[in-house]
């Protein structure tokens, strides 16, 4: 067997070469003159072989499901004798292969490939073709598409892939892959020989610095982090592609040196090209086969779950694979997060081992160094540093002091310094001489909390910190959250690159970096004086993501442990702990509850109780969203959370609402504002002003009430039952639905209905009425994929829409049931349990409802729906989605305005949302 197959054990039961080749004898014999029966017959014989080949693979892995790189060879082994066994049976004469070979290229020379992957195969002729072997490279890729290979071929001369391979990177390094299958194999030997000698020789360097280019666009294109919670698997930073990229470069380097000695041999096709080029130690090599040998166990398990060429873990197969390859759920971790948490550690094992490689190519002068500094050596608080890096030359130079591990990180934080990649995976490597001792070391503790009190951004230096393994020893709880998935829809990142990121956005908002995108963020940046204490209670809010219970709770409990250990005073770590136990508090609140309701603002502002909480949970609550993930923060959130941190300021600098003299005050300030923009005469407006109830001068803004007026008199004049108008708000990055007429019961579901049949979704919604019957409401609504409904035939579509619903004209039940989720919607890999939370005492006059449940389209048309049915009216409704998850949040009361009180109505109720809600799941 050849040498890349040569660990594979029992071949024979992948694929009987030999009793094939005397199956295709005997077929071809039998078939006598009739070549079209024949090739039928072979065609059949050969595709049996490629699927009980394949079963037997599939049966292999699952029997051993995490032998990645023998499966991946076993596949490659497959397709070899295939194309061989088809090879020779088209070859009746010498003629058609003289001065013909075949070779396999690209992952299936290295001998890789999964079940779906591509078969690269390269046709070298000496000199232009003949007929004859024209006809044979056509018949044979015919035929190989009939078997259900996935083939991508080449045909080049030997002059002409010399002179290719030196102006295309992307030939070069897949004629660098060449591996010999049939054919003269003399020539395969002439082209191995001029490739090294007249493509690789001296072009080292320019090699190098074209794939590490390609690595940064890759990784750029592809998200750059190694942390998204739907990796890609092949291009992915920390993926199958970065290993191969330091192969390619390894085998590329060791080739360059072997041709300045004139050996110009055939490639070589494993990780030894590593070790050879010195460009790794071989301990070193040991981790790459490991990460290699996972990473292709995922990639063949992932083709053989979804039958298709896939190479990114969506969530919709996340689950199945953790399944597949064992993993169980231990720890208050599912099987499908402990699978992600490996698979993560991986890919920074990857990382780590790309930042030595890089560092050696700089080392053997492969790349150009980038000054930091003086190129001269200095000492820096007991550091070395060398072209501004910190470099540590004395192997036992943290076995001595292990103290040195936290400041080391300090030192280079503090005098902007980068740490030599060698020294990091020294560090990595002493990171396990972090103990109790250590840990409760007061100099340690000093140095490490001096990251956040810094002027600078601490992101860079605690990202570091945590590649190292340092950060997780160092802070045992923040260990635990390193490489740990959220299975949802709604977080992008894993839990530990989520805190570095919030971390890092929050440097950059004190920074004044971000004014246009958080402009309250900046100013209140500016009033805080407890800034360590923010910095430090961002790093730790989710530091109890994935154990049992609330982690806000527990997380505070952790807080309030580590807090004074890292130095903090007693008022910084009461201080830390409120914030991180209510740091889901303002998101909640401006998300899912009514602003306008007065009572959920006292109530707010009771919890807060000072402004400069009020201001560092803002920042916390701003740093949070904006960290889950890209395009989570948006401008419908930032007005939320601004709303309720200046109503909430309001309050706490006059305090709440007194009595019925203060709120009939606040009406008539209101009322006198609108006129005065109105410019109206005083029996127009006054006629218009009293027919809207009092609860309607809180719930809108002046400049809504405006419009909401002038649409009211309008329509009256032209003495319509109804009306109709659509505005762009770009502050809230959505449209107003503003809609006037007769008001009747279930008005609200199916104005719902016809909004959602139209391709819109509901973020908000105020409903009133009028005290002579007429609904006035208005609904903050974005189109499906999130933005803007723009004027125009969407829009005029949806209000024609709203329109029909309002006048019974049009039922929009069947378009409802025909609707189907957004383009690659992947809720359906997540179940949501739904549940229904009733409460009396957020609101003086209405009863709350929070429900929440799977999202999916007319979600809220069958919740409000479910509310008529009950015999409710809804004042206002609010909405947020989290991924997956919809929370709807309902203020209701009763036909004569009343809260709903009685116990045996509240759980029919709460019956009725839960079989909605039910139906979610079931569509």
């Amino acid at each position: 067997m050849s040498a890349p197959f040569a660990s594979l054990s029992r071949p024979q039961d992948i694929i009987d070469y030999e009793g094939i080749d005397r199956e295709i004898a005997f077929l071809k014999k039998a078939a006598g003159k009739d070549i079209y029966a024949e090739r039928s017959a072979i065609c059949r014989l050969l595709k049996t072989a490629v699927v009980d080949g394949r079963a037997a693979i599939a049966e292999r892995l699952a029997q051993k499901p995490r032998q990645g790189r023998l499966t991946a060879l076993s596949y490659a082994y497959l397709t070899d004798q295939i194309i061989k066994l088809a090879f020779h049976w088209l070859v009746d004469d010498s003629e058609k292969a003289e001065n013909l070979v075949l070779m396999a290229v690209g992952g299936y020379g290295r001998g890789e490939m999964a079940l779906h992957s591509d078969v690269d195969l390269a046709f070298l002729s000496a000199r232009v073709p003949n007929k004859k072997q024209k006809s044979l490279i056509e018949s044979l890729i015919s035929l190989l598409w009939d078997l259900g290979l996935r083939v991508s071929q080449s045909h080049r001369s030997l002059g002409d892939l010399v002179k290719m391979a030196k102006k295309d990177i992307t030939i070069r390094t897949a004629v660098l892959e060449g591996r010999y299958l049939v054919g003269d194999h003399s020539l395969f030997e002439e082209a191995s020989s001029r490739f090294i000698k007249k493509v690789v020789a001296g072009s080292g360097r320019a090699f190098v610095a074209a794939k590490l280019q390609e690595w940064d666009t890759r990784h750029h294109t592809r998200g750059d982090s190694r942390y998204l919670v739907e990796p890609h698997l092949k291009e992915g930073k920390g993926g199958l592609r970065d290993l191969q990229s330091l192969f390619w470069i390894a085998k590329y380097l060791y080739l360059e040196e072997e041709a300045k000695h004139n050996h110009l041999s055939v490639p070589i096709l494993n990780d030894y090209a590593l070790i050879k080029a010195d460009l790794i130690p071989s301990h070193e090599a040991k981790r790459f086969r490991r990460c290699e040998n996972f990473l292709w166990a995922v990639r063949c398990h992932l083709h053989i779950l979804v039958n298709r060429p896939e190479e990114r873990l969506n969530f919709d197969v996340q689950r199945n694979l953790a399944e597949r390859m064992g993993y169980q759920a231990k720890g208050g971790k599912s099987a499908v997060e402990r699978f992600m948490h490996h698979y993560f550690l991986v890919t920074k094992m990857v990382g780590n081992l790309a930042a030595l490689f890089i560092d050696a190519l700089k080392e053997n002068h492969y790349l150009k160094t980038r000054l930091w500094g003086s190129s001269s050596a200095r000492e820096i608080e007991g550091f070395s540093v060398e072209q501004g890096q910190i470099i540590v030359t004395d192997d036992d130079f943290f076995r001595q002091n292990p103290s040195k591990l936290i400041i080391l990180f300090t030192v280079a934080h503090r005098h902007k310094l980068g740490i030599h990649p060698l020294t990091m995976r020294q560090a990595g490597r002493d990171a396990i001489l972090i103990d109790e001792e250590l840990r409760n070391n007061p100099e340690c503790n000093a140095a490490f909390t001096a990251i956040f009190a810094s002027s600078r951004n601490p992101a860079p230096i605690l990202k570091a910190m945590n590649n190292t393994g340092v950060l997780g020893r160092f802070i045992p709880d923040f260990g635990r959250i390193v490489a740990q998935m959220q299975f949802d829809m709604y977080h992008h990142y894993t839990v530990d690159e989520h805190a570095i990121r919030a971390i890092d956005l929050l440097a950059r908002v004190e920074q004044g970096e971000m004014a246009e995108d958080y402009p309250l963020g900046v100013t209140l940046f500016k009033q805080i004086d407890a800034h360590r204490a923010l910095c430090i209670a961002v790093f730790l809010h989710d530091i109890a993501k994935g154990r049992n219970g609330d982690h806000s709770l527990l997380g505070a409990e952790i807080a309030n442990r580590l807090c004074p250990r890292l130095g903090l005073t007693p008022a910084e770590t009461e201080l830390v702990v409120w914030l991180i136990k209510n740091h889901l508090l303002m998101s909640h609140t401006a998300f899912q509850r009514d602003l306008a309701d007065v009572k959920t603002i006292t109530d707010f502002s009771n919890e807060v109780k000072s402004p400069e909480r009020l201001r560092l949970l803002f920042l916390l609550t701003l740093a949070d969203i904006t960290a889950v993930g890209p395009n989570v923060w948006n401008s419908w959130k930032n007005q939320l959370l601004t709303a309720l941190f200046d109503a909430c300021s309001q309050c706490l600098q006059q305090g709440p609402m007194r009595g019925g003299s203060e709120r009939q005050e606040r009406i008539e300030n209101q009322q006198k504002h609108v006129r005065e923009i109105l410019e109206w005469n005083n029996q127009d407006s006054e006629y218009l002003l009293k027919r809207l109830p009092d609860d309607y001068w809180f719930s809108e803004r002046s400049d809504v009430i405006v419009e909401n007026i002038r649409q009211m008199a309008a329509t009256d004049k032209a003495q319509k039952s109804i009306s109709v108008k659509g505005k762009e708000m770009p502050a809230y990055d959505a449209t107003m639905i503003s809609l006037y007429a007769i008001d009747h019961p279930g008005f609200f579901y199916r104005i719902a209905g016809a909004i959602h049949a139209t391709g819109g979704t509901i973020l908000d919604a105020r409903i009133h009425t009028t005290r002579d019957g007429m609904a006035m409401d208005n609904l903050l609504v974005q189109h499906t994929q999130g933005g803007i409904i723009k004027t125009g035939e969407h829009l005029n579509r949806m209000m024609q829409a709203i329109e029909d619903a309002a006048t019974s004209h049009i039922r929009t039940s069947n378009k409802l049931a025909a609707l189907r989720p957004p383009l690659f919607w992947r809720g359906d890999a997540f179940h949501v349990e739904p549940s229904v939370f009733i409460d009396n005492q957020a609101s003086d006059r209405f009863t709350v409802i929070e429900v929440n449940a799977q999202d999916r389209p007319a979600l809220l048309h069958d919740l409000g729906c479910a509310l008529f049915n009950a015999r409710l009216t809804i004042s206002s409704a609010h909405i947020a989605t989290y991924g997956e998850r919809a929370v709807d949040v309902f203020y209701v009361s009763d036909l004569l305005a009343h809260k709903i009180t009685n116990q045996n109505r509240l759980k029919a109720i709460e019956k009725r949302l839960l079989a909605a809600a039910e139906r979610a799941n079931s569509k």
